[in-house]
């Protein structure tokens, strides 16, 4: 397989460009907020894949060129790591060379673990939609250089000339419409009934059956038009480095996630889990203080630990031995609403294991799921009334050259059957706050609630 590479002029904005493509089928934007964001390097765009598999279920759909289709119940993990074959030489200083860019829902950790069957899965979405993409325009915002790369010729030059044609009045599609929100934004929750599952789960803490439970709620509201115009508001509102836009068939994904999941680069192996949370506050001096309060908040610190030793435990099932370290703990770091604190932990992949294999040993990230992690999941299903789907899954790309960059899909919105769908959620310990665990999960999704109450602002400012 030979990948071509060539020059493309860059753009300090990647939004313009994927606008170009963002109405072909299975349009994927992973996104770092460039010009909005100071904290993100790369861009990645693609569309129109040469296969898809798309899971539900016990059973993967695998849909190929020409119409082609087979149906399987082998794992996920390992169809997807099939469909990208053998590893192939990468493309110096590239991340990505083409491959698999898609989402892991939250809920695919049913294949892996046996939950009970509690909450109502109101979306009925896949589990997993991956595209196998022989092509991509790769954007360095650090070097501010771009790559369009592929395997044929002919087709990146066709791609190039369509992207090249980003601004003028014809490259936006005619099915163009403005996003409009159509009622009240409503939860699946009222604030006593959060604060009485919270109770459930500090006793469940009590009584020794875990440490830490990651519990969220669900806002919803009807929507019409197009969400490509909504994300392009959220993007500003809320930049991230680790943001994403999909369009699939099923539905549309709209994350502006600011943690890394799991990156693998030649082997090596980084996640930087996300535990403790304040909000931010526009007069500097106060905002100043609020962060320092975080930092050093013990309680925030512990919450933090558990899920660093957590993770520490899941690379250590795919990582050499003694490889496994964590060179940064609690580091704080500021996004547009909230500031977090932020650990890293490393390691160095073990011979015979790939992405796949490190993804699905990993799979969902402790950082939403709580420690122990299987028990964890257990009392999430028992106490949130609706399944997760995609929120607190994984978004990202697995490179032909073997490499990955994925995120953990918090602060996302997903849009499907007329609906918007958002979440938030956070670690709850033994000396939790409830009414601040409340207000916390308000401060989450304070930018994309915003976003949505705009209603009829939002394709006039951003469209």
């Amino acid at each position: 397989m030979r990948i071509e590479v060539t020059i493309f002029p860059y753009r300090q904005d990647s939004a313009e460009l994927f606008e170009t493509i963002a109405h072909l089928p299975w349009a994927a934007f992973l996104d770092s907020c460039h010009p909005y964001s100071e904290q993100g390097r790369y861009d990645i765009l693609s569309a129109d894949p040469r296969s898809v598999l798309i899971t539900q279920g016990e059973q993967t759909r695998i849909l190929g060129s020409g119409g082609s289709m087979s149906l399987s119940t082998d794992d996920p993990f390992q169809l997807v790591s099939d469909a990208l074959g053998t590893i192939q030489p990468g493309v110096q200083d590239l991340p990505f060379c083409g491959g698999a860019i898609g989402y892991f829902g939250y809920d695919l950790g049913r294949r892996l673990e046996s939950l009970p069957s509690l909450a109502e899965d109101r979306e009925q979405l896949p589990e997993m939609a991956v595209g196998i993409y022989d092509w991509a325009l790769v954007v360095d915002h650090q070097q501010q250089r771009s790559w369009l790369v592929g395997q044929s010729t002919a087709r990146l030059e066709r791609l190039r000339q369509q992207l090249l044609s980003a601004g003028e009045p014809a490259a936006k599609p005619a099915s163009h419409s403005p996003y409009r929100v159509l009622g009240e934004i409503s939860s699946n929750m009222n604030r006593d009934e959060y604060l009485a599952s919270l109770s459930k789960i500090k006793q469940y803490i009590l009584d020794g059956d875990c440490y830490q439970v990651n519990f969220s709620q669900r806002f919803s509201v009807s929507a019409k038009g197009d969400p490509w115009q909504a994300y392009k508001g959220l993007r500003q509102l809320n930049a991230a480095p680790f943001a994403a836009y999909l369009n699939t068939p099923n539905c549309q994904i709209m994350s502006s996630s600011p943690e890394r999941f799991l990156q693998l680069r030649n082997g090596l192996v980084e996640s930087k889990p996300i535990k403790g949370t304040a909000p931010r506050a526009e007069d500097p001096i106060e905002d100043k203080m609020l962060a320092e309060m975080l930092k050093n908040s013990p309680k925030d610190q512990a919450e933090n630990l558990m899920i660093v030793d957590l993770l520490r435990n899941d690379l250590g099932k795919v990582c050499a031995t003694g490889s496994v370290s964590v060179p940064e703990l609690f580091k704080l770091e500021s996004f547009a609403r909230v500031h977090h604190l932020v650990s890293k932990v490393c390691g160095k992949l073990a011979t015979g294991e790939n992405a796949l294999s490190l993804l699905r040993a990993c799979f969902p990230g402790g950082s939403i799921t709580g420690a122990p992690k299987l028990r964890a999941m257990e009392i999430i299903e028992e106490l949130e009334p609706h399944r997760r789907g995609i929120y607190c899954g994984s978004i990202g790309y697995i490179s032909f050259d073997g490499d990955m960059d994925t995120n953990i899909a918090i602060r996302t919105m997903v849009h499907a059957q007329g609906i918007t769908r958002l979440w938030a959620g956070g670690g709850i310990v033994a000396d939790s706050d409830s009414e601040a665990e409340y207000q916390e999960t308000c401060h989450k999704a304070s930018a994309l609630l915003d976003l949505l109450r705009r209603k009829e602002q939002i394709n006039a400012e951003y469209g």
